[in-house]
């Protein structure tokens, strides 16, 4: 069979590629071995924040008494939650298989080997194999949860984020790997479920891709919440031979042994680049990525790979922007190469965490000279309202020229505010035009304005 394009993966990098691909007039097909949507819709994004949400209701249940109302009865259901969120997943995939078929996009199931001269093998679930061909053929198969040669995961004690989401019964006690964001927003789940949970992280701070002041909040509202946490430790050995596991973990005061139902392993994804072709077609590629340009074209004309195996932030809405952006200059439109210093990140615990561009010790490192506003969300009349009084907003300036380095949040639904920030440096927005700019009150998004009002010392509430 032949076609236009053809699309390896059917994550938020390939569904959305496919998509973009039909509308730009191209006959493409997308190749999937599993669900549609990929480990995004099925096991990842999605899921978790139906989980998340059912820990957030839990959480509002105990204190009620707190918004002066009396719940004389609550409990949970894990199995219940647990399938909340698969529905919600299913219910997701569905909708990419409307999308597919509202482009016209034929859907192939089956598992994807590219060959020479443009050509790919599909080899469905019953051994039978089709050989189709393309003009274009766009890689994106992802990757999956990292797996240290000390930590190998049998899927019952030790498991990974997939495990994590459909455990058949709740754990008494958890030891979680790793505080990037799926660390995190598992073990806020599991505590809020009411596991006791322990946090393992190697570096000297919790989410340690964010701003210091951000870190040290977060660490402070997770252990208030009962969360235990060590950070400079790393978990040497585990023995599974009994009912749990014990952690063997290295501290800088020396070894402890750690005991609890299971240990999720949160320490980062490995691309799935192996089996696939790519040495026989002589795709080049350097420590787990395969190697492309600006255009997501790879060293062999006619195949291109976006999304979690190439380099750059391994994030849902990144594998889509680079998708569109590959698709876009295959047709012969004018794009700009993407900006990775403009992507967002989230980390949607409780509190939420939201960031873009440079944090306080990167933007000194960089030289440059600035202006640093901060507004608590202690003094947000909504904030305090809802119940919510806990982080603030960073917003980080540079003083020679105003323009806006990077912008770091903790709070309630600050993953919902950071696009303000986002397409304001997209705009080259200074300090000032923020200030300018009448925000909603009461909102917690004023505290932005707020922010950028107390880096030019013009705030009004603090």
């Amino acid at each position: 069979m032949k076609y236009d394009v053809i699309v390896l993966g059917s994550g938020p990098g390939g569904y959305v590629a496919a998509i973009r691909a039909s509308q730009l007039g191209f006959k493409t097909a997308i190749v999937e071995k599993e669900n549609l949507g990929g480990i995004c819709l099925n096991w990842g994004c999605i899921p978790t924040k139906a989980l998340l949400k059912s820990a957030q209701v839990f959480d509002y249940l105990k204190h009620a008494s707190d918004y002066g109302l009396t719940v004389k009865e609550f409990d949970k259901d894990f199995g219940a939650v647990v399938a909340r969120s698969r529905g919600v997943a299913d219910g997701m995939s569905k909708g990419i298989q409307f999308l597919m078929k509202k482009n016209k996009i034929d859907v192939i199931e089956g598992t994807g080997k590219l060959k020479p001269g443009k050509k790919m093998d599909v080899t469905d679930k019953d051994g039978k194999t089709t050989e189709l061909s393309a003009d274009h053929i766009i890689i994106a198969t992802g990757a999956r949860s990292r797996e240290l040669p000390n930590l190998p995961q049998d899927g019952k004690k030790v498991i990974g984020y997939r495990q994590a989401m459909v455990l058949p019964e709740q754990p008494k006690s958890m030891i979680v790997v790793g505080s990037g964001a799926i660390g995190v927003e598992f073990a806020h789940f599991y505590n809020s479920m009411g596991t006791q949970v322990t946090i393992v992280e190697f570096m000297p701070n919790i989410v340690p891709v964010e701003d210091e002041d951000i870190s040290k909040q977060f660490e402070r509202s997770l252990k208030k919440s009962g969360i235990n946490i060590m950070t400079n430790s790393s978990v040497e050995k585990v023995d599974t031979s009994g009912n749990g596991v014990k952690a063997t973990v290295k501290t800088a005061k020396g070894e402890e042994i750690l005991e609890a139902d299971i240990l999720l392993s949160a320490v980062g994804i490995k691309s799935n680049i192996e089996n696939i072709g790519l040495e026989e077609v002589g795709i080049a590629t350097d420590r787990d990525k395969v190697l492309v340009n600006s255009y997501y074209q790879t060293n062999i004309p006619g195949y291109y790979a976006i999304g979690d195996i190439v380099p750059g932030q391994a994030l849902a809405h990144v594998a889509s922007a680079e998708g569109i952006l590959c698709v876009e200059k295959i047709a012969g439109l004018h794009v700009e190469p993407l900006d990775y210093g403009n992507i967002p990140g989230c980390t949607y615990a409780t509190p939420e965490i939201a960031s873009v561009g440079l944090t306080e010790k990167q933007a000194k490192e960089k030289g440059y000279e600035l202006k640093i506003g901060k507004f608590p969300f202690t003094a947000s009349g909504k904030a305090k309202a809802a119940g919510t009084p806990d982080g603030f907003v960073k917003v980080i300036f540079d003083a020679k020229y105003g323009e806006w380095l990077g912008c770091h949040m903790i709070g309630a639904g600050v993953t919902d505010m950071i696009a303000e920030a986002v397409v304001a440096r997209k705009l080259e927005t200074t300090g000032h035009e923020i200030i300018k700019s009448v925000h909603p009150h009461p909102t917690m998004s004023e505290a932005i304005m707020e922010a950028a009002a107390a880096a030019y010392d013009e705030v009004i509430h603090i």
